[in-house]
């Protein structure tokens, strides 16, 4: 497959990297035993994801900036009058009668974002009515976006014998050894903007797992299906947006160093399955009880079905973090990570609501370094749910079907927490709140009743 697409003058982007897309697709399939009972299947694929919807360009100055303050009062900032227009940007440093902004943007030559995508999979009728599959699938994805503010201060590795001072923006210092990397005593690239929030097409993935899928059909209106999926998902940068993952931080780490962020992926579940059935209640006119039913009497009792389905995930992987900017790279948005305390011993994964992980496993790590600690290192709650339904079809005239459902979510009213607080630390002391959960991924016990006329 041959891909062209054509930007305009107006286009964010300084260069057009998504023409003549190459995008092969290879696809096999194979019955071994020429019996119509074994399938073979396998194949190949590249796609893309052309960047045609870059949110990142709403805020950009000065048409639509972002300020950024610090250390005033609020009562000077608001109420904001719309009719009064910003200082003007700062031109040589921070100033009282200037405006620092914090630029949002993309990378003005990025590479179209691309996966490979492979799959193998055997399917096996074992009897006629039940079909076994086993599969395989994998994908490797280059040039995704990632969350960089390349205003921060690029981190170096101490030359010096007798150690190096570290500390970056933040009031801290620190001496680190020589060969450590480390954040050096200054200010931003740029001290005329904040720190910045900008997609860069330089991250990987990789995604492989095994599924397993069975399905049944037992007779008398009876049907099971159940599947099991055990992969691992790997990347660079997850929560592209801070609303779409609180489990990771939304930038990376070290700008310059890509691979310190290479780990789990916030949407990374180590081991998924679900089952259902569906199960036509044997009731009513031709079925095994009340088979003489008629009228009022079969239309009231007769046509139920049940469904159910049972969904169990392992859990997430979460990060810890320090809770502030201790590397002093100037990234507010504080993706640092602690370091493992070596004196610790005994379980870090606690599993209690109220404190999920110990906190006194982790170390802050010196003033202007980054922590030891890798990204989605540990595991958050799992989830287990049972969703029924019992539902009817009534014909009332040859075109008219009056249907009804009564359905109930997470039968068993199980607590299906969410990730816990990943800050660790409160300043220099560790955070009271530091593993504590406060939300759930899925409701209580629900119940609900619906009709629906079709016609």
């Amino acid at each position: 497959m041959l891909r062209t697409v054509f930007f305009f003058d107006r286009s964010a982007l300084t260069e057009n990297n998504a023409i003549r897309l190459f995008g092969p697709r290879v696809a096999i399939a194979w019955d071994p035993f020429r019996d119509g009972k074994t399938a073979v299947r396998a194949g190949f694929g590249t796609y893309y994801s052309l960047l045609d919807s870059l949110s990142k360009l709403n805020a950009l100055p000065p048409f639509n900036g972002t300020l950024a303050f610090s250390n005033m009062p609020l009562s000077s900032i608001v109420p904001i009058d719309p009719s009064t227009p910003p200082l003007p940007q700062c031109q040589s440093g921070p100033a009282p009668n200037c405006t620092i902004y914090s630029p949002q943007g993309v990378q003005p030559d990025a590479k179209t974002p691309t996966v490979q995508r492979w799959s193998f999979e055997i399917e096996r009728q074992l009897s006629t009515d039940s079909v076994l599959r086993i599969g395989y699938v994998g994908s490797f994805g280059y040039h995704d976006l990632i969350s960089i503010d390349p205003n921060s201060i690029p981190a170096q590795t101490c030359a010096s014998q007798s150690g190096c001072i570290s500390g970056g923006t933040g009031s801290a210092r620190g001496l680190v050894a020589q060969g450590t990397r480390y954040t050096p005593v200054g200010t931003r690239p740029n001290p005329n903007l904040s720190g910045g929030f900008f997609w860069y097409a330089e991250g990987n993935s990789s995604y492989q797992a095994l599924q397993v899928d069975v399905s049944r059909r037992m007779g008398h209106g009876l049907q099971l299906r159940g599947n099991f999926t055990w992969s691992k998902n790997l990347d660079i940068n997850s929560a592209l947006q801070g609303a779409q993952a609180n489990n990771q931080a939304q930038m990376v780490m070290d700008r310059n160093d890509l691979r310190r962020d290479w780990g789990p992926s916030a949407l990374d579940v180590t081991a998924q399955s679900s089952m259902s059935a569906t199960y036509e209640l044997p009731i009513g006119q031709h079925r095994r009880f009340f088979t003489n039913a008629r009228g009022f009497t079969n239309a009231l009792i007769g046509g139920w079905q049940f469904n159910g389905i049972v969904t169990l995930l392992s859990g997430f992987p979460f990060t810890p973090q320090t809770g502030s900017n201790r590397s002093g790279d100037g990234d507010t948005r504080n993706p640092d990570r602690p370091s493992v305390n070596p004196g610790f011993s005994g379980p870090v994964i606690l599993g209690d609501q109220a404190q999920w992980f110990d906190p006194n496993a982790f170390l802050l790590p010196t003033a202007g370094t980054w922590g030891n600690l890798g990204r989605g290192t540990y595991r958050g709650p799992g989830l287990a749910s049972v969703d029924v339904s019992l539902m009817k079809n009534a014909a009332l005239t040859e075109r008219t079907t009056l249907e009804f459902r009564a359905e109930c979510f997470n039968l068993q009213n199980r607590a299906n927490f969410g990730t816990p607080n990943p800050v660790v630390f409160s300043g220099s002391s560790i955070s009271p709140s530091a593993g504590l959960i406060t939300n759930t991924t899925t409701t209580s016990r629900q119940l609900q009743l619906g009709v629906k006329l079709i016609f």
